[in-house]
């Protein structure tokens, strides 16, 4: 051997910083995100029943999930709200596929064109004067 080069000193293993030991804490699994169940009426009550037949009117698009959204009822009393809804004129449909129902407002114009003709009774335009009670007077 030379002696050139200093002996080389015993290397000592270094420790790892995160070792696999038992002394470490376990990693926790979340149990995920939690939803609060919904408490949606199963039965029509008073005040939800006139609240749909104010409101759903005026929605422009009208499907079970929308009803199931704002007026807190369940899919099935959903569906069967829209069902009579349908019935009395209120709403006419869209699309009726099996999974998904889609209504709309109707609205009078369309309801005048399906209706059958009848007498219309035209009103006097705005602006033509007719004969009033200063012309009347002068006449006499």
């Amino acid at each position: 051997m030379d002696g050139c080069c200093p002996p080389k000193a015993a290397a000592k293993p270094a420790k790892p910083t995160s070792s696999g030991g038992g002394k470490n804490k376990k990693k926790k699994w979340s149990k995920g995100k939690v939803k609060d169940k919904a408490n949606n009426a199963v039965v029509f009550d008073k005040p939800t029943y006139d609240r749909l037949m104010k409101d759903v009117p005026t929605f422009k698009l009208v499907t079970p999930s929308v009803l199931v959204d704002r007026l807190r009822i369940n899919g099935s009393l959903a569906r069967i709200a829209i069902r009579d809804l349908e019935s009395k004129g209120i709403i006419k449909a869209i699309s009726k596929h099996k999974s998904q129902l889609i209504y709309t407002r109707a609205t009078r114009a369309e309801d005048e064109v399906e209706k059958p003709e009848g007498v219309i009774v035209e009103k006097p335009a705005k602006g033509k004067k007719t004969k009033g009670k200063k012309e009347e007077d002068e006449d006499e």
